[in-house]
């Protein structure tokens, strides 16, 4: 039986850079990028803050969705992002005060 998937989009402190990713387990794909665990292109621009992130039934949804998102325009990545999430604010602020919440 195939797993869902999350499409999900990071940005640093001053929301200025962009990283969409996908993942099957976003709680841990986060801690990845928060803790420099992640790529290379987040932890060289600091790209710690989810901003946004949806789930699909499969994986393969997942990054269908995820291509069609790298493709859009910058500006249509930002209304996206400001008709999902106002006030720009870290989704994931308060996931990793306990680590045990990882699973």
């Amino acid at each position: 039986m195939a797993k869902g998937g999350y499409v999900y989009i990071i940005t640093n402190a001053n929301r200025t850079i962009l990283y969409i990713g996908v993942t099957n387990n976003i709680k841990r794909r986060v801690y990845e990028h928060k803790y420099e665990v992640g790529s290379q292109f987040t932890h060289k621009y600091n790209l710690t803050d989810l901003m946004f992130y949806d789930f699909f039934e499969s994986i393969e949804e997942a990054i269908l969705n995820e291509k069609k998102f790298k493709n859009r325009h910058r500006a249509w990545k930002y209304k996206l992002l400001k008709k999902n999430n106002p006030n720009m604010e870290d989704l994931s602020k308060g996931w990793f005060d306990e680590l045990d919440d990882l699973s």
